[in-house]
């Protein structure tokens, strides 16, 4: 299609002119000329070298949020999104119903993300309409009994928020005696990185887990910690700040979404119950589980600022606790 207007900035490298051609496209509802800027804006940098890549970002960032469910699924394909400041399964979950963009997703692993994220949104889900996607995330899009409320991040022109889930429980004073029989659980060290691999990998933070037989304030000694604050928080409190970290991308790493961070506060669950094996677990299954372990939050006295997990598990039937200690402060 003849596009003069769009050519001429493509060509000048007008990065300016073409996000007011976006923002005048958006008003006029233009959503076919916002997706061609976006194709001819890709092709121009991967053929020509032209740095156009933020205009084409900001195009499908705009289709996923604005555009009507058509439209909007023409970037759920796998391959758009990935500079935007949100991945687009969670950006597009805001605006529309699973309902609305199933007809016209492909059968591509985003799809999938999609339709998680608007069931932690509050939508019921067809699974007939899921079947034919692949199978990335083998746990069920509907949330269960067992399971929090997840914090939902905002999305708008002007960027994004993603909140924290509220700090619960007070913090008491502890001093940490060295105590408990250090134990490797390789399963469980793994499913921590795996949920905090943004911090890590994408940005500048750090993990670090500790499993001991004893107590919780055990597992806190086998992390070298002598004087901490340490409050005991529900289940639905810890799975719902295991999410947040999970989806988080850090101070600096790229945001992966809260289908991906329930998924991996699933698979820590289920690393320390050993439910690997039959997975997805029952609900029973994890009820039985969360019944005999008892979580906690903690500090070290740091100061506020930047993003941090620090949880300490026990379960005191089996003799074995955790303590989890990441942060991320660039």
């Amino acid at each position: 299609m003849v596009d003069e207007p769009l050519d001429a900035l493509i060509h000048s490298v007008d990065l300016d002119g073409l996000v007011r051609m976006i923002d005048d496209r958006c008003s006029d509802r233009d959503w076919q000329g916002v997706l061609r800027l976006r194709d001819r804006c890709a092709a121009a940098t991967r053929e020509t070298g032209r740095q156009l890549w933020p205009a084409a970002t900001l195009a499908e960032y705009r289709l996923a949020l604005l555009a009507p469910p058509e439209w909007a699924a023409t970037v759920l394909d796998g391959e758009s999104g990935r500079f935007t400041i949100g991945p687009l399964s969670e950006v597009a979950a805001q605006h529309h119903t699973w309902t609305e963009l199933a007809p016209h997703v492909p059968p591509v692993p985003v799809a999938l993300f999609t339709a998680h994220e608007r069931a932690i949104r509050g939508e019921t889900i067809d699974p007939s309409t899921i079947d034919r996607l692949p199978p990335v995330l083998d746990i069920s899009a509907e949330l269960r009994p067992w399971e929090p409320r997840y914090p939902v991040s905002t999305y708008s022109d002007a960027g994004a928020e993603h909140p924290e889930p509220d700090p619960v429980g007070e913090l008491v004073p502890v001093t940490v005696t060295p105590g408990g029989v250090a134990i490797d659980d390789d399963t469980t060290e793994l499913a921590v990185r795996q949920l905090l691999e943004a911090w890590t990998a994408g940005s500048t933070g750090r993990a670090e887990v500790a499993c001991v037989e004893g107590t919780h304030l055990d597992a806190l000694s086998a992390l070298g910690v002598r004087s901490a604050r340490v409050a005991e928080i529900s289940a639905t409190d810890a799975l719902a700040r295991l999410a947040w970290a999970g989806a988080s991308g850090g101070a600096q790493g790229r945001r992966r979404g809260m289908a991906i961070g329930r998924f991996s506060a699933w698979w820590l669950l289920g690393a320390i119950g050993d439910l690997h094996d039959d997975w997805p677990p029952t609900d029973d299954d994890v009820v039985e589980l969360l019944d005999e372990l008892r979580w906690y939050r903690w500090d070290a006295h740091e100061p506020v600022g930047g993003w941090r997990l620090q949880l300490l598990i026990e379960n005191a039937t089996e003799g074995v606790a955790w303590a989890i200690n990441a942060a991320d402060d660039a």
